[in-house]
């Protein structure tokens, strides 16, 4: 072999030693991003640690992928903005999956189903739930959601009100400030049947299930030049979901399975 021959696969061999180590490494180390506002999902604990489903969630896949793994908590309104700018590689903060942000991040499969429900006061009369009936009426959502998006597109005669935070949505209502709210179901059931401020409230009407606005369910989401890692989730996922740890947690925090809302 020659001496440029050789010096070439000497180089060859390098670079791909050095993507193979770089690859490892990514493989190894993993910062996920959520919301730490949204129990029972994502939520901060009183002594500062972020916590709920979300969480547990991230922590099961990280073993799975024997990746070493830390928390990032980041408000809902910049949570894309911030993965694209490599604050955290990836969003595991119950985001649905909706033909608006798959342009500008890629998911994984879903972790959940979702729904989104109407809530009303218990003291309240309202049944009908139509665009005439709720004309002139106050509707509280989170700001930067689906639910402030359909809220805006199916009733526009009502007056929408938005929150940076859902639990700051609840205490409008629990305030009376709000006529009613929509939110996603699981925390909004968890919030009416669990708490003492939700005791104030009921789940109303008929769930709202418009892929429109529920896109294909929940899922993690990545930068599009992510793939790999991508990929990588989506087995962890499918492996927690059949050893049994998805099912631990799931129970542990709710009464259904939220792979299927059954």
């Amino acid at each position: 072999m020659s001496y440029p021959a050789f010096k070439q696969l000497l180089l060859t061999s390098a670079l791909t030693i050095g993507a193979l180590t770089s690859l490892d490494a990514a493989a190894t180390t993993l910062r996920i991003g959520t919301e730490g506002a949204y129990p029972p999902f994502n939520y901060v604990t009183p002594d500062g640690q972020l916590a709920g489903f979300d969480v547990e969630i991230g922590k099961a896949l990280c073993q799975q992928m024997q990746a070493d793994c830390s928390f990032v908590a980041q408000d809902w309104d910049g949570i894309i903005p911030a993965l694209q700018a490599g604050k955290y590689d990836v969003i595991l903060a119950s985001m649905f999956i909706t033909e608006q942000r798959k342009q500008q991040v890629s998911f994984t499969e879903p972790y959940y189903k979702a729904a989104m429900t109407f809530v009303t006061h218990k003291d309240d009369a309202i049944s009908d739930f139509s665009p005439s009936a709720l004309a002139g009426k106050v509707i509280g959502a989170q700001s930067s959601t689906t639910q402030a998006d359909y809220i805006a597109k199916v009733y526009p005669d009502a007056e929408l009100r938005l929150y940076p935070t859902q639990d700051e949505a609840n205490l409008d209502m629990v305030n009376g400030r709000l006529d009613l709210m929509v939110g996603d179901l699981l925390p909004m059931m968890e919030w009416t049947t669990k708490t003492k401020d939700g005791d104030c409230c009921t789940l109303a009407g008929q769930l709202i299930t418009d892929p429109t606005y529920v896109g294909e369910g929940v899922g993690m989401a990545v930068r599009k030049t992510d793939d790999a890692l991508r990929q990588q989730l989506n087995q962890a996922l499918d492996a927690i979901v059949a050893n049994g740890t998805y099912k631990t947690i799931n129970d542990k925090y709710f009464p259904i399975n939220i792979l299927t809302l059954k």
